[in-house]
């Protein structure tokens, strides 16, 4: 193999990160991908902004003056309960007319007296939880009211001291389904990304192989060199794909009026960005491995199976696990890339926890790439068939 210095090194591994860029950016694969990725991403934010900002108003059919006032009480109620729920009273002259209007659809319940001196909640095929128990509540409290005055009994001085009121340990967010959100797409958008350009990365390593170009550039290019190059310049390139997303992500916050977010998710998209970079770095150059372990294409399934799976159990982990597994899988190396910024997402996590899993994943990427390095050396030339982990592991030692 030709001798090279070290700076002849650099440049030649910059070079060849600089062709893999090239390369890569102007695949059909690539700018589908990314463009898939953005269009998905936008339409969530919208999806998202329309679901927390829509507004749902239920009419509710009453035949007296006790229905209506318990209809407005029971909006404020409805209010506490769903924020973007909202009951208008319709005035009917019977209950008939009331339940008539249910069945026409004029109204989604109606509130109606009944001969035992109380009052029943009409729908049609079924009854809102939230617009039910708000009803229920008003009423309730309103025929309570009216059967004190006519007892001379005063009612607050009945009450008081009989409350039950209600005190959590450990409350949770008050913005919980926009962190869960955000929890599924740092999961979901780091699978899809190492997926689709370590594939990528494997499949263009094999079919050097197979077409003997590796052959040609290893007369002239250090192997080590050709895979920090092609490490590097995957890196920057899904790199690059996901700050771009990230800045779609915030612009389409901010146009959709959701701006608040970002002050909620600000460090939970820093850190992603950190643990992005460390974990596929790290799985890159594994991806150049299971590549040179094929003797050709057919072959790239069965060597990046490990890798398949390595993804898919943080990716489990993070939608499925509990709340103690999880905190252990976000302190493991590599795996917490995919764990630890979904747990960002969803509230504080202990410093230590989080230098922990920084520390270690940065341990895991040194001890991994010159592993790489090694197994990629001995195993690129090898064209004549497929390797397993096992031979080449002990071709590394």
């Amino acid at each position: 193999m030709t001798s090279t210095t070290p700076s002849s090194t650099r440049h030649v591994w910059r070079a060849v990160a600089v062709r893999e860029v090239s390369t890569q950016a102007r695949s059909k694969t690539f700018l589908l991908s990314a463009g898939f990725l953005a269009l998905g991403l936008v339409a969530l934010v919208v999806v998202l902004s329309v679901v927390s900002g829509r507004e749902t108003t239920r009419q509710v059919a009453v035949v007296d003056e006790l229905g209506t006032a318990a209809v407005a009480q029971a909006a404020e109620l409805a209010r506490d309960l769903d924020d973007g729920l909202s009951l208008e009273a319709t005035r009917s002259d019977s209950p008939d007319e009331a339940e008539q209007a249910v069945r026409d659809g004029e109204a989604d319940v109606a509130l109606v007296p009944t001969t035992a001196g109380g009052y029943e909640l009409v729908g049609d095929d079924e009854l809102s939880g939230t617009t039910a128990q708000a009803l229920t509540a008003a009423t309730t409290d309103l025929l309570t009211q009216r059967n004190a005055d006519r007892q001379d009994v005063d009612l607050e001085a009945l009450a008081r001291g009989v409350q039950v009121d209600e005190r959590l340990l450990d409350p949770g967010p008050d913005d919980a389904g926009l962190r869960e959100a955000a929890a599924l797409v740092f999961v979901v958008l780091f699978f899809v990304t190492a997926i689709s350009f370590g594939m990528a990365m494997a499949a263009t390593v094999t079919q050097e192989k197979e077409s003997r170009v590796v052959e040609i550039l290893a007369a002239a290019v250090p192997l080590r060199a050709l895979l920090w190059g092609k490490v590097a310049g995957t890196s920057v390139l899904a790199l690059a794909q996901t700050l771009l997303l990230v800045l779609i992500g915030v612009v389409a916050l901010v146009v959709t009026g959701q701006g608040d977010a970002l002050g909620v998710l600000g460090s939970a998209i820093a850190w992603y960005v950190v643990f992005f970079v460390l974990g596929f770095v790290t799985l890159a150059s594994l991806w150049s491995v299971a590549g040179s372990l094929a003797g050709r294409q057919q072959d790239l399934q069965g060597t990046t199976a490990p890798l398949q799976v390595l993804l898919m159990a943080p990716y489990f982990v993070s939608i499925m696990a509990g709340e103690s597994v999880q905190t252990v899988f976000s302190m493991l190396p590599v795996v917490s890339t995919m764990v630890m910024p979904a747990r960002l997402a969803q509230g504080p996590v202990p410093g230590w926890q989080l230098a922990l899993a920084v520390g270690l994943t940065l341990l895991a990427a040194v001890l991994l790439v010159r592993l790489s390095a090694r197994v990629y050396e001995r195993t690129l030339l090898q064209t004549d068939r497929r390797i397993s982990f096992g031979e080449a592991l002990r071709h590394a030692r």
